[in-house]
């Protein structure tokens, strides 16, 4: 079986220690750097036998050798095949891309006791405060005054009329969506005094009033709702789930906020509306990345773009890291995971993969749990 080193910034090399169980490191298309911060580095080599733990994708033969023996995996994605009737040692499959991979049997993961898990947690405070960002760019015009003051075309003492901004103080706000994003999104929220609804499928009324948010048919949320926030994760169920006549339901002065995947939106819907005026916008994910330089949202008013960066922070993938240390902590220990997200077998099939990024071999975390 091959042992690789440990990439990582503090450039540790894994001990071969047989009483630790062995675990299958292959976090390609992230660097192990990336994901594991020198602190989880050390942890993870101190806890179990890292096979692997190159930046580079793990061999197949490499991989089909050390299998058998392993007791979890750590992987982006799954792009190993058919394989889990030989893994006889197998506890735990730990996912860093931030969803749930398609390509694996959950069926068979079910039937064996073998656990998925997805760090996607991680990213819920990152893309929560950029969410929140930019509603406010949008809500206070920050990005045209930028581009006005850079030009010399900026209004000195305007009117509020002309300004035509709004404070997020006090506004009805609503989550399509409400999982580990929107949870994290409404407490970010709590100090500017929103009244906040939500509607999610997946979530019982009775659930959402416990987190104090008030349960909502979509319809009545979009028609009511100052600012929409769409954290919805890809499924097979909500695909254009906001279609061009939901968009038409938003009043005038609304605001809505695109930061999960735009396989929810009807996104020529949304920019023939928002290019009309209808309402403003502000976006971080698009049907197609990198996104056509001709599309005609690039030069629409009332809105502020952001290129899909709402996880692309080195905390934020390190808090993928320390996840998977502590669940791979915790089930050395005989104890269940904790930290990372579970895979549920009512659920599990139901999500979908989106937008295909051209620089990397996996799609951006795909954010789940009601909400992206």
């Amino acid at each position: 079986m091959t042992v690789g080193p440990l990439r990582c910034s503090a450039r540790l090399r894994v001990a071969e220690m047989s009483e630790r169980p062995k675990v299958i490191v292959d976090p390609h298309f992230r660097a192990m750097g990336d994901v594991f911060s020198a602190e989880d580095a050390r942890r993870l080599a101190g806890t179990v036998e890292v096979v692997w733990g190159h930046d580079e994708p793990m061999p197949e033969d490499v991989f089909r050798e050390a299998l058998p023996d392993a007791f979890a995996i750590v992987s982006a994605g799954w792009r190993y095949g058919p394989v889990l009737d030989v893994a006889e040692n197998l506890r735990a499959i730990l996912t860093v891309s931030g969803g749930w991979p398609p390509e694996l049997d959950y069926g068979l993961c079910f039937e064996r006791g073998i656990r998925v898990l997805s760090a996607a947690p991680g990213f819920a405070g990152a893309v929560a405060e950029l969410a929140l960002a930019l509603a406010l760019a949008s809500s206070r015009d920050i990005a045209a005054g930028d581009r006005a003051m850079r030009a010399g075309e900026e209004r000195w003492l305007s009117s509020a009329d002309e300004l035509e901004t709004f404070l997020l103080f006090g506004k009805r706000v609503g989550f399509v969506g409400f999982g580990s994003i929107g949870r994290r999104l409404k407490a970010l929220i709590e100090p500017f005094g929103c009244e906040v609804c939500a509607y999610d499928p997946w979530l019982t009324d009775a659930f959402l009033r416990e987190e104090r948010v008030e349960p909502t048919e979509l319809d009545t949320l979009l028609e009511t709702s100052r600012v929409i926030f769409v954290l919805a994760t890809p499924t097979t169920e909500n695909e254009a789930l906001l279609s061009r006549k939901r968009l038409e339901l938003l009043a005038p002065d609304a605001l809505l906020v695109l930061v999960s995947r735009a396989h929810v939106v009807d996104f020529e819907a949304l920019t023939e509306l928002v290019l009309a005026g209808r309402f403003r916008a502000a976006i971080d994910v698009y049907p197609s990345e990198p996104f056509a330089a001709e599309h005609p949202i690039r030069n629409a008013p009332g809105v502020v773009l952001s290129p899909h960066r709402a996880g692309l922070v080195q905390e934020a993938l390190w808090e993928l890291g320390r996840l998977v240390v502590d669940d791979l902590e915790a089930m050395v220990r005989g104890l269940p995971p904790r930290r990372m997200q579970v895979a549920e077998p009512e659920l599990a099939t139901r999500y979908v993969r989106t937008t295909q990024l051209v620089q990397r071999a996996e799609p951006e975390p795909a954010r789940i749990g009601g909400d992206a």
